[in-house]
C-alpha cells in the first residue's frame, strides 16, 4: 500500500497514542486520497482517523498481551 509505513511493533514498549494516531492518518490519507479534506468532508474523515486509530490501539494491547501463566 504505501512503503514508508512504519513498523510500531516492538518488544520494549507498546507504540504511544501519537505513533497510533499518526499511522491512522497516513492510513486514512492514503485511502481516502486526501491530505487534507475539505470542510464538508472533515467530521467523517476525523471520524475514520479516531476508528482506526481504536483498532490499533487494541490490536497492539491483544499482540503485547501475555497469557497468564
Amino acid at each position: 500500500m504505501c512503503r514508508n509505513i512504519k513498523n510500531l511493533r516492538r518488544s520494549e514498549q507498546p507504540p504511544s497514542e501519537g505513533e497510533l494516531q499518526a499511522a491512522a492518518m497516513q492510513f486514512i490519507r492514503k485511502v481516502s486520497g486526501y491530505r487534507t479534506p475539505s470542510r464538508r468532508n472533515r467530521e467523517a474523515f476525523d471520524q475514520a482517523v479516531g476508528e482506526v486509530a481504536t483498532a490499533l490501539r487494541s490490536l497492539f494491547e491483544k499482540l503485547n498481551a501475555r497469557p497468564e501463566a
